[in-house]
C-alpha cells in the first residue's frame, strides 16, 4: 500500500490526504531547498507569529529578515555553495536564522552539541571540514580552548553572535551583528538555485564506534521529514503554536518541531532549556497547542506536584520519541493530552516510523520497506540460518529494525563513508539486497484495528551505544576518553537500568594500570567531568582484575549488565556520581536502595 493510499484509506481530512504527494520524492535536482520553504511560508503569511523566544516575537517576514540579513553578511565574508561552516549556539532565535541564512547560500551546517569540549568538539569541526564556525557568546569558552588544535588549521574564519551576557567579540573572531547591519534584508538569488540534493546539514550521531558521526542531511530529506511532521504528526497549521525546548542541534526539534513551523506557518514558543516548573503557566500564557518531547521531560513533567487543573491549557498534541508504556497514560491524562504522535526514526536513516493513527503505547507504522530479524543481544550479534541469511522475528519477538535500500529509500550515510559502510547490512535475505542497520530492537504489538498495518514498540538498543538523557552514548568513544587517565590500562563502558528514569545510565568496569591498587577518585573525577559532556559520565564505575574478552578480542558485556551496581552481585567496591556531585565516592547500600526505589534524583 502506498503512502498516498494509506492516507485515502483512513478518510483523513485534505490536509492528511495531501501527505502521499508531499512525501514522493522529487528528483534531487528539483530547485528547493529548507530556506526556500521558509520564504514561501513569508510570502503567504507574512505577519503572523513566526517565534516567541524570552522578550523576543517575530513575525515571518521578520525573522526571513533577520536571516537575509546574515546570509548576505556570510557571503560578504566569502561562504559560497557547498562550504561547510560549524554552528555552536544554544536555543535562541539567532540560531535558527543562521542556520536558515546559511541555507540562503547554500551553505551546509554542522549542528555541534553544545555540552561538547576539547577533543569531541575539535573533532566534529575537522571532520566535517568546516571553512568556519559561527559561535554564540555561550560557547566562546569551548571554541577559544581549542581554535589553536592543528586538526582544525583549515578553519580560520570564527564569527561571533552576541547574547544577553554583554561579552565583547574577542579579537580573534568577527562579530556578526556588526557585519549585518549594512546588509539588506532580501531575499538572496542563491536560494532559488539550490537544489534537493545538497547537504541542507550535519547532525552529529554517537555510533558503535568511536568519536560522533556526522550525519548528511540533504535538502529533500529536511524537507520531506518538515511536511510529514506538519500533516501527519502534529497536524499544525496557522492556528498553532509549537512549544519547543529541545536543542535545536538535534533532529526531533529541528526536523519535527521547527521543520513542521517552516512547512505550515505555525508559531513557534522556543526555550534555551526546559524547565518542568516553568511548563504549564508558558503553555497557558503563550497559547501553547503542541509539544515536542523526548520522554525524559515528560518522566519530568509528571514529578512536578500535581494539580488539579494540570489537564486545563491548550495543549493538545505532543510528538516526540521515548515516552514508554509505563507513563503513556498518566501523562496523557493528566495534561489532557488528545493525540500523541510518538515516532522512531535516526538522523541518519532511511527509515521513520510514526504513530500516524494516535494508538496507545506504540511507535507506530510505516509503508517504507523494513524488517525485524533475530539477534543475539548476549552474543551482540546477528542470528543467520544456514544459508548465511537472516531470519525474520516471530511476531512480538524483539528483532534487530532494518529499512531496504532502494533508490526511494536511500541511505544519506555519513561524512566518513567507512562509517557509512558499517551500517549497510547487505544479503540479508537473498544476495545483492542492502539494508540499513538501525542498531535498535523493536517488536510488534497488538493496537487494535488498525488497518492491517503492523505496529511496532521500542524495546532497546544493541551493541556499543546506549541512550541517556536524550542523548545516545557511544561506550566506545567514552571508553577512549577514560582510557586516557594515567591510572587506568583499559575500560568496559556500557548501560544499566536505573528505575524511574528512560533509557540506560552509565557504568564503567576499569581495569588499572599495572601497579596501582587505588583509584585516585578525585583525579579520575577531574577527569571524567573535563573529558565528558555530563550525559556521557559514567554514573558508576567498578574495578575488575581482569578483563574478559572474546575471541576476537571483543569486551564481554553481557555479564556486566545483568550485575549491574547490584552490591549482591558485584565483588568489590562500586563507586558512583550522585546527582549534583563533582566526585565519585563508594556506592552505600543506603543510596543503593534510593536508586533501586527511583528516589535518588537522576
Amino acid at each position: 500500500m502506498s503512502l498516498m493510499q494509506f492516507a485515502q484509506t483512513l478518510g483523513f481530512a485534505p490536509k492528511l490526504l495531501s501527505l502521499g504527494k508531499a512525501l514522493k520524492p522529487k528528483p534531487l535536482d528539483t530547485a528547493d531547498c529548507m530556506a526556500a520553504m521558509v520564504q514561501g511560508t513569508t510570502a503567504k503569511h507574512p505577519h503572523h507569529s513566526a517565534i516567541v523566544f524570552e522578550d523576543k516575537a517575530l513575525d515571518w517576514q521578520q525573522f526571513n529578515a533577520l536571516a537575509n540579513r546574515y546570509a548576505h553578511a556570510m557571503k560578504a565574508l566569502g561562504f559560497k555553495r557547498g562550504d561547510t561552516v560549524s554552528v555552536l549556539m544554544e536555543n535562541r532565535v539567532e540560531y535558527l536564522a543562521v542556520v536558515v541564512g546559511l541555507n540562503k547560500l547554500g551553505v551546509c551546517a554542522a549542528l555541534i552539541n553544545t555540552s561538547l569540549t576539547e577533543r569531541p568538539l575539535t573533532h566534529c569541526m575537522s571532520v566535517t571540514r568546516s571553512k568556519g564556525c559561527i559561535v554564540g557568546e555561550e560557547r566562546l569558552d569551548s571554541i577559544d580552548g581549542v581554535r589553536h588544535n592543528p586538526e582544525l588549521k583549515g578553519l580560520s574564519n570564527y564569527l561571533f553572535v552576541a547574547d544577553t551576557g554583554g561579552r565583547p567579540c574577542p579579537s580573534w573572531a568577527t562579530d556578526l551583528k556588526a557585519v549585518t547591519k549594512e546588509q539588506a534584508d532580501s531575499n538572496l538569488p542563491e536560494t532559488a538555485e539550490n537544489t534537493l540534493r545538497l547537504n541542507a546539514l550535519y547532525i552529529f550521531t554517537s555510533g558503535t564506534t568511536g568519536l560522533p558521526k556526522a550525519a548528511v542531511v540533504s535538502n529533500r530529506r529536511y524537507i520531506m521529514l518538515a511536511q510529514l511532521s506538519a500533516l501527519a504528526g502534529l497536524q499544525c497549521d496557522l492556528n498553532d503554536r509549537i512549544y519547543l525546548c529541545l536543542p535545536l542541534y538535534h533532529g526531533t526539534g529541528l526536523f519535527l518541531g521547527v521543520g513542521a513551523a517552516f512547512s505550515s506557518g505555525a508559531s513557534m514558543f522556543i526555550r534555551r532549556k526546559f524547565s518542568a516548573s516553568a511548563f504549564l503557566s508558558e503553555v497557558r500564557e503563550h497559547d501553547v497547542t503542541c509539544f515536542v518531547y523526548i520522554g525524559e521531560i515528560c518522566r519530568y513533567l509528571l514529578d512536578t506536584p500535581e494539580r488539579p487543573d494540570d489537564s486545563n491549557s491548550p495543549l493538545g498534541t505532543a510528538l516526540g520519541n521515548g515516552l514508554r508504556p509505563d507513563i503513556w497514560h498518566q501523562f496523557k491524562n493528566r495534561f489532557g493530552i488528545s493525540r500523541v504522535a510518538e515516532f522512531y526514526g535516526a538522523s541518519e536513516g532511511n527509515i521513520g516510523i510514526m504513530n500516524l493513527l494516535n494508538k496507545d503505547c506504540t511507535v507506530g507504522t510505516t509503508t517504507v520497506p523494513h524488517t525485524l530479524i533475530r539477534y543475539d543481544v548476549d552474543a551482540d550479534e546477528i542470528i543467520r540460518n544456514s544459508e548465511g541469511y537472516c531470519v525474520k522475528a516471530a511476531k512480538g519477538e524483539p528483532g534487530l529494525l532494518l529499512g531496504k535500500i532502494t533508490e526511494l529509500t536511500a541511505f544519506e550515510g555519513y561524512t566518513d563513508e567507512d562509517a557509512t559502510r558499517g551500517k549497510i547490512l547487505r544479503d540479508v535475505y537473498e544476495k545483492g539486497d542492502a539494508y540499513f542497520n538501525s542498531g535498535d530492537l523493536l517488536r510488534t504489538v497488538d493496537v487494535g484495528f488498525a488497518f492491517g498495518l503492523p505496529h511496532y514498540q521500542f524495546v532497546d538498543r544493541v551493541g556499543d551505544t546506549f541512550r541517556w538523557k536524550g542523548e545516545n552514548v557511544s561506550t566506545n568513544e567514552v571508553g577512549e576518553i577514560i582510557n586516557t587517565h594515567s591510572q587506568v590500562q583499559f575500560s568496559n563502558v556500557y548501560g544499566v537500568t536505573l528505575a524511574g528514569t528512560d533509557g540506560r545510565a552509565g557504568m564503567a568496569a576499569l581495569l588499572l594500570s599495572n601497579g596501582v591498587n587505588a583509584l585516585d577518585l578525585e583525579s579520575f573525577s577531574a577527569h571524567i567531568k573535563s573529558q565528558l559532556p555530563a550525559y556521557a559520565r559514567p554514573l558508576f564505575l567498578r574495578i575488575l582484575p581482569d578483563m574478559d574478552t572474546t575471541g576476537t578480542f571483543k569486551m564481554v558485556k553481557g555479564e556486566l549488565r545483568k550485575e549491574g551496581f547490584d552490591q549482591s552481585l558485584v565483588q568489590g567496591p562500586i563507586f558512583v556520581l550522585k546527582p549534583g556531585a563533582d566526585q565519585y565516592q563508594p556506592l552505600t547500600t543506603e543510596f543503593a536502595n534510593f536508586i533501586k526505589a527511583g528516589k535518588a534524583g537522576y
